[in-house]
């Protein structure tokens, strides 16, 4: 893939003050500052490198969607969706299956993805102690405009964007379906909006579908 030879753009209110200054005429959807760290955090599990920035890609997600190419597919809750594309960017997958031979590079610690969140406990393999391979799609996470504004008022923070969709995670992987969430940011949500969950209830079966699936893999990040 080309490298991206666009400016650098290191902080969210830049970012922000990027969007707001570029016209989008009937976009459905738009970068959410939560998903900007995989733009811009290297140390993110799922970080897209230097090929793309939240501009670029809201646009060619949005470009799709008036080519008739975007799917809007049901989530977790009634405010999820997931947009299934082909990845573009030539990104890696972010999970990789645990073996024998691999199991001793696992580290975990207790992480929050941002400052207002309650870090939680992680697994996950460092990068470059494990093998990855390029995916073949990207999961992209919508959650509803509401949503995100009850989120952000939990929290203290308000929504300047108006699209009817914020991306808030970008998921490369190998299947044109959706991975089973980690157990633990299942739990985070259950938690409450307050503490940088969704407010959506544990559901015992899902839970223990994503146990039997993330007992067998784990995530490659840097940290």
């Amino acid at each position: 893939n080309a490298e991206y030879m666009g400016p650098p753009i290191k902080e969210q209110s830049d970012f922000l003050r990027h969007f707001t200054s570029i016209p989008r005429r009937m976009a459905r959807f738009v970068v959410d500052p939560f998903c900007f760290r995989q733009f811009n955090d290297t140390t993110s599990s799922s970080y897209l490198g230097s090929q793309t920035d939240p501009i670029s890609f809201a646009q060619h997600v949005n470009d799709l969607d008036k080519q008739g190419k975007i799917e809007l597919v049901s989530g977790y809750a009634p405010f999820c969706k997931h947009i299934f594309i082909e990845n573009f960017l030539g990104v890696h997958n972010t999970a990789v299956e645990i073996t024998d031979q691999n199991k001793m590079h696992l580290r975990s610690d207790y992480i929050a993805r941002t400052d207002k969140e309650l870090p939680v406990l992680t697994r996950w393999f460092p990068s470059g102690t494990v093998a990855t391979t390029p995916a073949k799609y990207l999961d992209i996470i919508l959650y509803s405009a509401e949503q995100i504004e009850k989120e952000n008022l939990a929290m203290g923070t308000t929504r300047t964007q108006t699209e009817e969709w914020g991306i808030i995670s970008v998921k490369p992987q190998d299947i044109p379906h959706e991975i089973p969430m980690l157990p633990i940011t299942m739990m985070r949500n259950a938690l409450g909006k307050q503490h940088g969950g969704s407010g959506v209830d544990l559901d015992r079966e899902l839970y223990q579908n994503s146990v039997n699936y993330w007992s067998k893999f784990a995530v490659v990040m840097t940290q």
